[in-house]
């Protein structure tokens, strides 16, 4: 009985860990996407940005990404990367 409760305890413990982890990435996931909508907002709006200051700003914003969330470069390259060059391709007209 009292082996159970020992269980019991750390596994309300390991939940309490992960809950708070899990907390813990949601708010970065929604800082990263906050990051990234501004950054994609600049780009489409600012007229008098050009081309290579918005392409900084895409590289920085990816390192910044990849800083909060190491080793996720496929899931930046197959969520952001394509919007970012679809948003390129409008801004500046290019192919």
């Amino acid at each position: 009985m009292e082996q159970q409760q020992d269980t019991d305890r750390n596994g309300s413990a390991a939940l309490a860990a992960t809950a708070e982890e899990v907390a813990e990435e949601r708010k970065l996931i929604r800082r990263m996407q906050m990051m990234m909508n501004l950054v994609m907002q600049a780009i489409a709006q600012d007229t008098t940005l050009s081309i290579d200051e918005a392409s900084q700003m895409i590289a920085d914003s990816r390192r910044a990404a990849l800083a909060m969330f190491p080793g996720k470069e496929l899931a930046y390259d197959l969520i952001w990367r394509p919007r970012f060059q679809r948003l390129m391709r409008e801004r500046f007209r290019i192919m």
